[in-house]
């Protein structure tokens, strides 16, 4: 069974209700299933804006999630001793983010 989280934009949903039973006896669950008719089926289909929003996750998640080339230059730096921190800065920062997270 296809669970939401393997979803793509434009595909449908289906599920077979009859499928999903969780009994000890599962042999006469077979034999029972079978005897039935077809079970019904559950579709779902997404909005344009859910579309959207999958494109844009696709999109996102296909970018890096950092900047490599200011990576590289920082590791060049720190290699070469010519990186410096500015301590008031850091701390700055450091209560700027603390301060953020106290207000929830």
């Amino acid at each position: 069974m296809t669970g939401i989280d393997n979803i793509r934009s434009g595909q449908t949903l289906t599920t077979n209700r009859s499928a999903v039973r969780s009994d000890s006896n599962s042999a006469s669950n077979r034999s029972e299933s079978s005897s039935h008719a077809k079970a019904p089926q559950d579709a779902v289909s997404l909005s344009q804006q859910g579309k959207a929003i999958g494109q844009m996750h696709t999109d996102l998640a296909a970018q890096p999630s950092f900047d490599s080339a200011k990576v590289a230059a920082i590791k060049e730096a720190i290699a070469n001793g010519s990186y410096t921190v500015d301590p008031e800065k850091l701390a700055d920062n450091m209560i700027k983010y603390e301060n953020e997270f106290s207000n929830f």
